[in-house]
């Protein structure tokens, strides 16, 4: 199954692959799209006041992704929950969660919950959470505000202390040790295209990176790599989790955050100002611990 944060990341990395290269400012080499018209048939959501007055905030979330947001006994959870839930009473509304698949990547994601929606059912949302955020990739979705930023992630190894007691493994000791990875995920693609494919051979692919959890605690690998929160959502007592470096990764760490039709700043500065109430009183930090995950907060703040 493709995993929201694949699709994500993957549509930053080739949306903004070889900018510096070719570009000496941000989006410098970027030529602006049309601005869609502010008429009734082309403006979708709601703004701010209209949220208020019903009483209530449509927040979208990427199923299947704990710890993030998943279905727990019926109901949405996770980290981004609790998150939308802050903003929500910080708005003095209430929250409603919407879980759905990622799509091919970011910039379909994008149109199809928040500023377009998508071709066949479904409705975009008021906000939409977890979303990864790039300076070069943002002025190039005008339809988008991103704002909001939270939390940093970053990929990581997860192994087993019995299989290295003494030392961390890095991605080339896969090219003799055995290593998990949730298929098709930015690790996947990270590790196959590892100098001459020296670690296919030891790579043992995964439909989710709990599977590849639940397979290193039973030993069929000796590690597991993948962003770090999901990492550590599926730790126990024989498994630990660190952070080495990653040659040649174009996106090892990246921003998350929100994001919010353009039309509507009112609610986007809203948003904003409730999520950095609630990391500077650490209301988020708090969250992040009660999931038992390592709060690295976003460098913008």
């Amino acid at each position: 199954m493709r995993r929201a944060l694949c699709a994500g990341l993957l549509g930053l990395a080739v949306a903004t692959a070889g900018l510096s290269a070719h570009a000496q400012s941000r989006c410098a080499d970027y030529i602006p799209q049309p601005k869609p018209q502010n008429t009734g048939r082309d403006i979708v959501g709601a703004d701010l006041d209209t949220i208020v007055e019903r009483g209530w905030i449509d927040i979208v979330l990427y199923e299947d992704f704990p710890p993030w947001s998943y279905e727990k006994a019926g109901k949405p959870a996770g980290v981004d929950v609790d998150i939308g839930a802050l903003v929500a009473e910080a708005l003095g509304v209430k929250p409603r969660f919407r879980l759905v698949a990622a799509g091919e990547n970011l910039q379909a994601d994008l149109r199809n919950w928040v500023w377009k929606g998508p071709v066949v059912g479904g409705r975009v949302g008021n906000l939409m959470m977890h979303v990864p955020y790039d300076s070069d990739f943002a002025c190039r979705v005008e339809q988008v505000v991103f704002t909001g930023q939270y939390a940093t992630e970053r990929v990581a190894i997860a192994y087993s202390k019995a299989a290295y007691p003494d030392e961390k493994p890095v991605p080339a000791y896969f090219r003799y040790d055995t290593v998990g990875v949730e298929n098709d995920s930015i690790a996947d693609f990270y590790l196959t295209a590892f100098p001459g494919g020296q670690l296919n051979k030891n790579m043992r692919r995964y439909p989710s990176t709990a599977a590849a959890m639940e397979g290193l605690a039973k030993g069929e690998v000796m590690a597991v790599m993948a962003p770090r929160a999901q990492l550590e959502a599926g730790l126990n007592d024989g498994l630990a989790v660190h952070e080495p470096p990653l040659p040649g990764f174009a996106v090892g760490s990246w921003v998350v955050g929100v994001a919010t039709h353009f039309s509507y700043r009112g609610l986007s500065y809203a948003v904003d100002d409730a999520i950095a109430a609630a990391l500077t009183d650490g209301r988020i930090p708090e969250i992040f611990a009660a999931h038992g995950l390592t709060f690295e907060p976003a460098p913008y703040r």
